[in-house]
């Protein structure tokens, strides 16, 4: 018994270590910073909360039956075979006009008044702070579409989850990126994998800054944070609106419905295009991510024009089907009248004039 108890010690000390010494999983930060940090409305006893009282544990019969639903592994979780990814029109996205690719799940590069914004890169093959575990990204590791764009004025970041943030996508992104935006917090993650603090911009919910000739701002999202065992919700999370002279951005980041969306609507809205995350749901953790109906109405609510599905189409955290999210979201934004657009995995879509995408169910093919 005694050899059983030192073993779990040793292994649990190991296990520390790896985490403290290991880059992948951010940095802390700052007393001076958390000082500051206990003075907002969204920050209690050492932690950042959301606007409404949110449950965030789930039931013992809710862990059984995600053991029950992991050990089953349903085959359509992930795609049998290649998914369809567009060939890069980098012509197309250097160019000076509005356009958006998407680059799965919920990563995207945005092109506004010919500045170059990328959001919540994550590039890298496996949404893990380990290569050997984890869910792995479906196509090819998109690491070296970053050796092959132009200069970036902004990257903008969501929240310092593993499938958001990613410390292989941000080492090469460092070199060739203006600023960096994120939700307060995040920035000792960047600092620590050797991005300046100069170049590193916090904002809280509804801090609005303007930069370069667009209007930016943090707005508020139903969700948590987090990268290690010991550091849950010591940074924020939230959706980025994106100004410009012409178009006008909303993503929403991860997050639960609630009515924060009505009230981005009445301050920022309307939107030439919303990009809702509405994969990876579960009832059992449905207060921090929405389901794909949810999404078109969260859509609808901060007062969209034009909307495309993001968090879903890369990797596979929940357990439901993969196409489940798109297929869903469809038939929802057909009822709604809501244009969906569904373009490819590295297709770029115009922002000018009227949004289209040729529509094709490139997921079931």
């Amino acid at each position: 018994m005694f050899y059983l108890f030192l073993f779990f010690v040793v292994v649990t000390l190991i296990v520390l270590l790896f985490i403290g010494i290991h880059p992948t999983f951010g940095g802390n930060a700052m007393k001076k910073q958390k000082t500051a940090y206990s003075k907002f409305d969204n920050f209690s006893n050492g932690k950042f909360v959301n606007q409404v009282p949110t449950k965030m544990s789930m039931s013992a019969m809710d862990l059984l039956s995600m053991i029950k639903d992991f050990i089953a592994g349903r085959k359509d979780r992930s795609p049998s075979g290649p998914i369809q990814e567009s060939v890069m029109d980098w012509n197309k996205i250097n160019s000076e006009k509005d356009s958006l690719t998407w680059f799965g799940h919920s990563a995207f590069l945005l092109s506004i008044d010919n500045k170059k914004l990328l959001v919540d890169p994550m590039l890298g093959p496996v949404a893990s702070p380990v290569s050997f575990a984890g869910s792995k990204r479906y196509g090819n590791n998109m690491l070296h579409i970053i050796d092959e764009m132009t200069f970036l004025d902004a990257v903008f970041i969501t929240h310092d989850h593993y499938d958001h943030l990613d410390y292989s996508s941000i080492q090469r992104l460092k070199s060739k990126v203006g600023h960096f935006f994120v939700p307060h917090g995040v920035g000792a993650h960047l600092n620590r994998w050797g991005v300046a603090k100069e170049k590193v911009i916090e904002l809280n919910w509804w801090d609005e800054i303007a930069f370069q000739g667009l209007t930016v701002a943090l707005t508020p999202s139903k969700h948590f944070s987090g990268r290690g065992i010991f550091n849950r919700d010591t940074t924020l999370w939230g959706g980025w609106v994106i100004l410009g002279k012409n178009t006008r951005v909303y993503t929403s980041g991860d997050g639960g419905y609630d009515s924060h969306f009505k009230e981005i609507g009445k301050k920022y809205g309307p939107f030439h295009m919303t990009l809702i995350e509405g994969g990876q749901y579960d009832k059992r953790w449905a207060w921090v991510h929405m389901t794909p109906e949810e999404a078109v109405q969260a859509h609808l609510d901060v007062n969209g024009k034009n909307m495309m599905l993001i968090h879903w189409g890369a990797f596979t955290l929940a357990y439901h089907a993969w196409t489940e999210p798109v297929e869903r979201a469809l038939q929802k934004a057909n009822e709604a009248n809501v244009n969906l657009i569904t373009p490819k995995i590295g297709e770029t879509v115009s922002l000018t004039g009227e949004v289209t995408v040729p529509f094709s169910a490139w997921w079931g093919s």
